[in-house]
């Protein structure tokens, strides 16, 4: 349609009058071909009357369209403009708690294109509100665990937030290492563990897609774990760098929604990020804590662990074990086969040592060639069985270089508390390296009493 003016009630406004001029021009003409007297229809009078009365309806037309369409359309306006102050007032705080569905969205009350327009734009503060929230759920998500260095403390609270953005009733977390999957998260799974082992866990893992598996009503569940029949069962890969970390397993008592996937992309972002960091921490605190030859601890970190140890066993009047080792006559296999050979001689006596004792048992280099193991629960006979089978267990060992078999033997010293009367950790200690001295002075690869 021709426009006038770049305002559009303008426009309306010339073409309603320019109408109702021509209705008034041409009404004489058709009150003639209807029959009326044309000497009262065709006088000036009538003509002008006729005229009046079609630009006073254009007029009334434009009050009404104002009033109709106007109000509508300036109430949309209003809300548009509102919309656009939260969207700054958001970019610049973060906070768009005030623009809420129920607040900027309009009414509508009518069945045309004008509903159509008010439709669509409370369409689209819903999308901006939905938008808004999950930008905050993973903004919260994200903030929540980068506080968390610790592996398993940081699986633990995702898993709980992924149930709750996700909606799911059920989930675990499994870690990828070297090849392996290790369950380290889960809720609401029975034999959790299970899913180390699960098709859909390593095919996710080898493509980086994620897995939907439905699980329709009248089908008997098979392989799945949950304490409920679910509908559905979301594996996805968390992976940083294209490097997969680990695997998300959700499970639904309802169907995903459609958006939920995209959002929990987001979400597993993340996670992806925070795994590693948590990954990171955790190899350097473990190159921190371990004698980089051996790969037992290290003195300054066993010590702690021995004082953690002996703490425990004070407030909880039980018994702790301690034995210190030696290789005999260590020297002598360095100057004969080097250094090399001597450092895999202690490397082999760590790993058969690590063989012997507990799980739960603490083995330190303590120094050279000297070794120390804290025995938690040992009372002093346990403590001696226990030194006397690592005894036997090295005397057994031979390093073989060239064509010859390299022999070691060990000298312990073996002490407890409560049996000692000591009243710190570095008293034991000493008491025990004193019975070691013992047992090399009178004659080596032997166990002695503190």
């Amino acid at each position: 349609m021709l426009r006038f003016t770049r305002r559009v009630f303008v426009d309306l406004a010339i073409w309603m009058m320019g109408l109702g001029l021509l209705v008034g021009l041409i009404f004489p003409f058709f009150a003639l071909a209807m029959g009326l007297p044309g000497a009262d229809v065709l006088a000036p009078v009538f003509f002008l009357a006729c005229v009046a009365a079609g630009l006073a309806v254009g007029g009334v037309n434009i009050v009404l369209a104002r009033r109709v369409i106007g109000r509508r359309l300036h109430t949309l306006a209003d809300k548009m403009g509102a919309v656009e102050s939260e969207l700054r007032e958001m970019a610049r705080t973060g906070d768009m708690s005030r623009c809420t569905p129920e607040h900027c969205m309009v009414n509508v009350d009518s069945d045309d294109e004008l509903g159509d327009v008010a439709r669509a734009f409370n369409q689209l503060v819903e999308a901006l509100s939905h938008s808004h929230r999950a930008q905050d759920a993973v903004r919260s998500f994200v903030e929540v665990l980068a506080s968390r260095l610790e592996l398993d403390a940081l699986a633990d609270r995702a898993m709980r937030e992924l149930l709750l953005h996700t909606g799911s009733a059920a989930g675990a977390i499994i870690l990828t290492a070297d090849g392996e999957h290790r369950l380290i998260a889960s809720h609401g799974i029975r034999e959790a563990a299970r899913l180390e082992a699960s098709a859909h866990v390593r095919l996710a893992l080898k493509t980086g897609e994620s897995q939907l598996v439905s699980v329709p009503d009248d089908v008997a569940v098979e392989g799945v774990l949950t304490e409920f029949r679910p509908r559905e069962v979301l594996v996805a890969p968390v992976t940083y760098k294209s490097v997969p970390l680990a695997a998300i397993v959700l499970a639904g008592a309802l169907p995903y929604p459609g958006g939920m996937r995209a959002q929990l992309d987001l979400f597993l972002r993340g996670l992806a990020l925070a795994l590693n960091n948590a990954l990171s921490h955790d190899r350097l605190q473990r190159l921190a804590a371990l004698d980089a030859l051996t790969g037992v601890y290290n003195r300054r970190f066993g010590l702690g662990r021995l004082q953690e140890e002996f703490s425990r066993a004070v407030r909880a009047q039980t018994p702790i074990g301690v034995l210190m080792f030696d290789v005999d006559h260590f020297k002598s296999i360095n100057d004969t086969y080097g250094h090399v050979v001597g450092d895999r001689v202690l490397a082999r006596v760590a790993d058969r040592a690590r063989g012997v004792l507990r799980e739960g048992d603490v083995l330190m280099r303590y120094g050279g060639e000297e070794f120390l193991a804290v025995l938690p629960a040992a009372s002093l006979d346990n403590a001696v069985t226990l030194a006397e089978r690592l005894r036997r267990t090295i005397e057994e060992t031979a390093v073989s270089e060239g064509e010859q078999s390299i022999r070691v033997t060990v000298s312990i010293g073996v002490g407890a508390f409560p049996g000692l009367d000591v009243s710190a950790p570095d008293e034991l200690v000493a008491r025990v390296d004193a019975a070691l001295y013992r047992s090399k002075s009178s004659g080596r690869n032997r166990v002695t009493r503190a």
